[in-house]
C-alpha cells in the first residue's frame, strides 16, 4: 500500500477521496488550507517528504472572486501548484494534480483533446492554465486531471441547490447555451487512484462525466431524480445572468485517453446522478 498526501482535505473532491483511499488500506495524510499553506515553498517540501503520492486539491476556486483578487488565486493556482510539484520532484513522489475545463475559451463545438491549445477566458481559467504549465515543467511525470461541473455531498454545488430551489419555486430559469459534462466527486475520487495504480503516463488527462449536457438538461434530470414534474425548470441564456467571470459556451473533454491506455473512463453523467442522489439531492 502507498503513503498518500492529499491537500485541501477540507474540499468537495476530498470528501471522497479520502475514505476512497484508505478503504484500499493506503496510509493517507489530509492537509487542509489550514494545516498547510501551499504558497509556501519550505512547508510544502516538508509536507510531501516520505509520501509516496500527492494529490493537489488545493485550489482557489471562488471562479467570480478571481476576477478582483487575480494576484491571490494566481498565489495558490499558480504559484502554490508549483511548489507542490518541486518537491514531489525532490521526493520523487508521483503528483495528481486537479484542474479544469476553465483552461479552454469555449469557442467551438467539439470535445477539447487533451492536447489542444489552452486558451482561458477568466481570471481562474488564467490561473489553473498557468498552474498546470508549472506542474509539469517542475515535474513531467505527473497527472493532471482536469475535470468539470463538479458536484458532490462534501461542499455547495449545483445538485444541492438545484434540489433546494425545487422546494421553494414553482419554476425555474436555468441556462441552455452552456455545454459540459457533470462530474460526480466519487466518481473522480475513483478514477484518481486507478491512473495512479496503473501507472499511468504524466501529462495531461480528462476526468469528466462521460456524455454531455447543458445546465437546463442537467437541472431537468435533477427533478427527473427527485420525483418532480421537469417542466417545472424554464430554459434560458447566458446573457439573462450575467456573472463577474465569463464562462465556456462549451467545455466538454474528450476522455479517449483513458481508452487508448486500456482504461475505463469515468461513467456517464447521467449514471452518475442517479448514483449519487441519495447522497445528493435535499429530499426534505
Amino acid at each position: 500500500m502507498a503513503r498518500w498526501l492529499v491537500t485541501g482535505a477540507g474540499g468537495m473532491l476530498a470528501h471522497d477521496l479520502l475514505p476512497r483511499l484508505t478503504d484500499a488500506g493506503h496510509d493517507v495524510t489530509p492537509l487542509t488550507r489550514t494545516d498547510l499553506d501551499i504558497t509556501d515553498a519550505s512547508a510544502c517540501r516538508a509536507a510531501v517528504e516520505g509520501h509516496d503520492v500527492v494529490a493537489n486539491l488545493a485550489a482557489w476556486t471562488a471562479v467570480d472572486d478571481a476576477e478582483s483578487h487575480e494576484g491571490a488565486a494566481f498565489a495558490v493556482n499558480a504559484l502554490g501548484a508549483a511548489n507542490v510539484a518541486a518537491a514531489c520532484e525532490r521526493s520523487s513522489a508521483r503528483l495528481v494534480h486537479v484542474s479544469t475545463d476553465y483552461v479552454f475559451s469555449g469557442d467551438t463545438s467539439t470535445p477539447y483533446a487533451v492536447n489542444a491549445p489552452v486558451a482561458p477566458r477568466s481570471a481562474y481559467g488564467r490561473t489553473k492554465a498557468a498552474g498546470e504549465w508549472a506542474v509539469l515543467a517542475h515535474c513531467p511525470t505527473a497527472l493532471v486531471v482536469r475535470t468539470a461541473w463538479l458536484y458532490g455531498a462534501g461542499g455547495p454545488n449545483f445538485v444541492a441547490t438545484i434540489s433546494r430551489l425545487a422546494t421553494e419555486r414553482d419554476t425555474i430559469a436555468v441556462v441552455d447555451d452552456q455545454h459540459g459534462q457533470p462530474t460526480w466527486t466519487a466518481d473522480l475520487a475513483e478514477a484518481i487512484p486507478r491512473l495512479v495504480e496503473a501507472d499511468a503516463q504524466g501529462g495531461v488527462w480528462h476526468g469528466t462525466g462521460s456524455g454531455q449536457t447543458t445546465w437546463f438538461d442537467f437541472a431537468r434530470a435533477i427533478f427527473e431524480e427527485l420525483g418532480l414534474d421537469p417542466e417545472r425548470v424554464t430554459p434560458t441564456t447566458t446573457a439573462s445572468f450575467p456573472r463577474p467571470a465569463p464562462r465556456p459556451t462549451f467545455s466538454v473533454l474528450d476522455d479517449a485517453k483513458w481508452r487508448t491506455h486500456g482504461l475505463d473512463p469515468l461513467p456517464h453523467w447521467r449514471d452518475g446522478l442517479n448514483r449519487a442522489a441519495p447522497s445528493v439531492l435535499r429530499t426534505s
